[in-house]
């Protein structure tokens, strides 16, 4: 096997000369620029810098007038996340390493497997801890892991524990998912009625055992379209929230998650959600997803087709923004229209293209990339849509969104103090570590948060 250096080096060469000109003509068509020119992006920085930093202030103990200091943003107030529906499951010690990796690296925020059918598939005996059936060893030996029926669905509290040691905000997906195909255990009876008790006792167990552990959850999952998805207890959807207000802890955000932002503005699911809302159930974040599944679809939005432009997805935020809730791009798919360097480019320049543009909106809380590994979607999802390939080396996308994330949206600065000892800056949101010598010549630091 040749050594993938050489090729890593080359992509992360074209990755830079993409992001220095991501309008490449080579690449991207003249009408997909066009949705994208220069106004456009000007607009964008004008709205990050508006939206996404504040003004802050501090005044640093024994410091003298004039004393130099270090400034470093640790962390993002917005969360950029992924699925981490991979963990443990791949088929050496090497490869989980790097997916994990991409976990308080590039991601600082993961939704976890919470799927009811795969968690509980034996009832009362949820899926919390380790089995022989979920360590590596395990996934090493199987040759189509698509075909186990815990693929994508690892034990949970690994997961969590491995997430709280990186200090990444965890987001449980989800309580209830009102599809019979990816919710309801095998066991759940037909019968509405039958259902509500164990609805309730599925919410207070959560809450029991992750309590403040998890910071936030899917509560219901795609509700809208519950016609086409089987029985369901009367009124489930408030009723689900009751049960999460009643049983979580008031920290815990409470999110509901629901269409795709491809079909334009839904103003049934801003109706969904008022009314939750207006009936007393705690809603803290809204959920929607953006799923570009299809690979020729990729392909014509690089062509100029016009699906996913700034004026569109900005419709179906402002109609979003009538929830008067902040909104959580739940679940991110960018498929490569193909596998080779060109495909895996237009990949990139979409992805850093619609990451600047949801990052500079006012209501937006976060943005979750879904399936972070090719290789790594559900049936009927694109096998090439990750950020890392099948062997879990960084594909230009990653490159794209690390620039973005760890480099063009951090703040770091070297400033000096006032003549009452204090710093003044604008940065992004987050958590900062300052660092200056003080009077007496030790070194010191503090950890403060630009809000």
């Amino acid at each position: 096997m040749k050594s993938p250096l050489p090729f890593l080096c080359f992509t992360f060469i074209l990755t830079l000369a993409a992001l220095a000109n991501a309008q490449d003509d080579s690449v991207m068509s003249a009408k997909y620029r066009e949705f994208w020119n220069a106004d456009v992006q000007a607009q964008i920085d004008a709205n990050i810098e508006k939206n996404r930093k504040a003004d802050a202030r501090f005044v640093l103990e024994n410091a003298a007038p004039g004393t130099e200091v270090q400034v470093v943003q640790k962390t993002h107030a917005f969360r950029f996340g992924s699925n981490i529906f991979l963990f443990g499951q791949l088929d050496s010690a090497e490869k989980n390493a790097k997916y994990a990796d991409l976990f308080g690296t590039l991601f600082n925020s993961a939704s976890v497997a919470f799927y009811w059918k795969t968690m509980e598939p034996e009832q009362g005996k949820p899926r919390y801890e380790m089995t022989d059936r979920d360590t590596q060893e395990f996934w090493a030996t199987v040759k189509e892991p698509w075909a186990q029926p815990h693929w994508r669905r690892p034990p949970t509290d690994p997961v969590v524990n491995f997430l709280k040691s990186r200090g990444v905000n965890i987001h449980g997906h989800a309580i209830i998912y009102g599809m019979r195909r990816w919710g309801h255990p095998e066991w759940m009876p037909e019968d509405r009625k039958a259902m509500e008790p164990l609805f309730e006792k599925r919410v207070r167990e959560l809450a029991e055992r992750y309590g403040n552990v998890i910071q936030e959850w899917d509560v219901v999952n795609e509700c809208i379209d519950q016609a086409n998805r089987g029985i369901m207890p009367d009124d489930y959807t408030y009723k689900t929230f009751a049960w999460a207000k009643k049983y979580f802890p008031e920290n815990v955000r409470l999110s509901s998650n629901e269409c795709d932002m491809s079909w334009g503005p839904n103003r049934r699911y801003v109706e969904i959600v008022r009314d939750l809302v207006d009936r007393g159930a705690r809603v803290d974040l809204v959920g929607v997803q953006m799923h570009i599944f299809n690979q020729a679809h990729c392909k014509r939005i690089a062509d100029g087709a016009d699906s996913h432009t700034p004026a569109k997805l900005g419709a179906v935020l402002a109609t979003l923004a009538e929830t008067e809730r902040p909104v959580h791009i739940s679940e991110v798919t960018i498929s490569a229209p193909s596998d080779d360097e060109t495909g895996r480019q237009i990949q990139a320049i979409i992805a850093r293209n619609l990451y600047r543009f949801f990052f500079s909106q006012p209501n937006v809380a976060g943005v979750t990339w879904w399936n972070a590994a090719d290789g790594g979607a559900a049936p009927g999802e694109p096998s090439i849509s990750g950020v890392l390939d099948k062997n879990m080396e960084k594909k230009p996308v990653w490159y794209a969104l690390d620039q973005l994330i760890n480099h063009e949206w951090r703040t770091n600065l070297t400033l000096k103090t006032d003549a009452d000892g204090a710093i003044a800056f604008r940065g992004f949101r987050g958590k900062y570590e300052l660092t200056w010598t003080d009077r007496d010549g030790n070194k010191q630091t503090k950890e403060v948060e630009v809000q």
